[in-house]
């Protein structure tokens, strides 16, 4: 009975941090931090590889490294933990979706995105023949309501006009950021907190910032258009996501919110 015990605590062991591992893979791919994280895996195999040989100076060397380097991997991820703590205390964490949504762990298809992304980038289309400068959150599992009382509360449902109408040079709403959640229009004239990030190049203004800022406080999306090119931009966390058609625009953002 001892022995189905621990095999049974063995396999949920492996489970659980093979589960660990997907779930930090999910947070840094696409980031710098990716190349990072699979270089620390390697070093981890590499080190346990040596203490089953029995290779005792080289074990010891990597083991000195892997436990000094526990301290190096907080400075190292501090967004992706911070992004992280955020999730798992934010208030709306099991209003709506489960546990293991929130993770990521089981993905829907497309369709149960609930967001009108093409309404979304039809609009921006459409302001960056005008150069008319927007900037759009869209949120995903970490709570935006720190952001949202700093604007004007809305309810409306979007569509393309509305967002337009939003961003209209002549409008009382078009500075600040515009909230979305569940394709609905939330607030407008949000301010959204300004990444200091210096290797951001001199050509991308207060909106590009903030929209990286937020991004990476938050596991939001940020849509831009430059009032000065009429280039749409996409950052997702706190990074540029390039992208070459609407359509592939459009396909990298509902994947995103799946």
């Amino acid at each position: 009975m001892d022995l189905i015990n621990l095999r049974i605590l063995d396999i949920l062991d492996i489970v659980l941090v093979a589960f660990l591992l997907y779930y930090i893979y999910k947070l840094v791919k696409g980031t710098a931090a990716i190349n990072i994280f699979i270089g620390i895996v390697i070093i981890y195999l590499v080190w346990k590889l040596t203490q089953f040989l029995a290779m005792e100076m080289l074990s010891s060397v990597l083991g000195e490294f892997i436990g000094v380097g526990m301290f190096a991997l907080i400075v190292v991820f501090q967004q992706e933990i911070r992004k992280f703590l955020l999730m798992l205390g934010s208030t709306n964490f099991g209003r709506r979706r489960k546990f293991l949504k929130q993770l990521k762990f089981i993905r829907d298809t497309p369709e149960d995105s609930t967001t009108n992304v093409k309404a979304i980038i039809d609009a921006c289309m459409n302001m960056s023949k005008t150069y008319t400068g927007a900037l759009i959150v869209i949120k995903r599992n970490t709570s935006l309501d720190f952001v949202k009382t700093t604007g004007d509360s809305m309810d409306i449902v979007l569509n393309t006009p509305i967002l337009e109408s939003v961003f209209y040079k002549n409008s009382p709403l078009h500075d600040g950021a515009m909230i979305i959640e569940d394709n609905h229009i939330v607030a407008t004239r949000a301010i959204l907190p300004v990444s200091n990030e210096n290797t951001m190049p001199l050509r991308f203004g207060l909106r590009h910032r903030a929209a990286v800022g937020i991004t990476e406080k938050t596991d939001s999306l940020a849509l831009v258009v430059s009032e000065e090119t009429g280039r749409i931009s996409y950052i997702k966390n706190g990074e540029f996501v390039i992208f070459k058609t609407e359509e592939e625009l459009i396909e990298k953002i509902k994947r995103d919110l799946v």
